[in-house]
C-alpha cells in the first residue's frame, strides 16, 4: 500500500513538473502570420544553443528573442527589417545563412576550397608514387 501511494504521489508531482516544459502560444492573427514567423524563426540560430534555430531552441533567450520577433511583427515590420534589426545586435552570427560579403568569403569558399586543394594533393601524390615504379622497369631492361 505505501508503495502504491508513493508511486501516485510520484506520478502527481511528475505531472506538475510538465508545466515547466510547456510553451506559450503567441496570439497569432491567421494562419499566414503563423507561418511567416516558424519560416522566420527557422532561419535564425539561437545565441545560446548555437546549433538549433531559434524556432527549435527551448532557451530563455530563444523564448525572449521569439517574443520580441512577434512584437515587431505586429508592429507591421518586415523580415528584411527584424533580420537587419537582428544582425545589428547580434551580428551576421544569428543568421543561419549569412550574406555573401568580404567578412564571410571563408564561411562560403572555406571548404570547398580546402576539398579542392585536399583532392590535388592527393592526385599529386598519386601520380609521384606511380612515376618512379615505371621510370625504374624502363631503366633495367627487364621486359615481362
Amino acid at each position: 500500500m505505501k508503495r502504491l501511494l508513493a508511486l501516485a504521489l510520484l506520478a502527481f508531482a511528475l505531472t506538475l513538473s510538465l508545466n515547466a516544459f510547456a510553451i506559450d502560444p503567441l496570439p497569432f492573427q491567421n494562419n499566414a502570420q503563423r507561418l511567416r514567423f516558424q519560416h522566420l524563426t527557422r532561419d535564425l540560430r539561437c545565441m545560446v544553443c548555437q546549433d538549433e534555430s531559434l524556432l527549435a531552441s527551448n532557451a530563455d533567450f530563444a523564448k525572449q528573442l521569439r517574443g520580441q520577433i512577434f512584437d515587431m511583427m505586429q508592429e507591421g515590420k518586415s523580415d528584411r527589417q527584424i533580420k537587419d534589426w537582428l544582425v545589428a545586435r547580434y551580428s551576421t552570427f544569428i543568421l543561419y545563412d549569412p550574406p555573401l560579403a568580404p567578412s564571410t568569403i571563408a564561411l562560403w569558399f572555406g571548404t570547398p576550397a580546402i576539398f579542392i586543394a585536399g583532392g590535388i594533393i592527393v592526385i599529386v601524390l598519386l601520380r609521384r608514387r606511380t612515376r618512379p615504379a615505371a621510370s625504374i622497369a624502363e631503366e633495367s631492361g627487364d621486359d615481362w
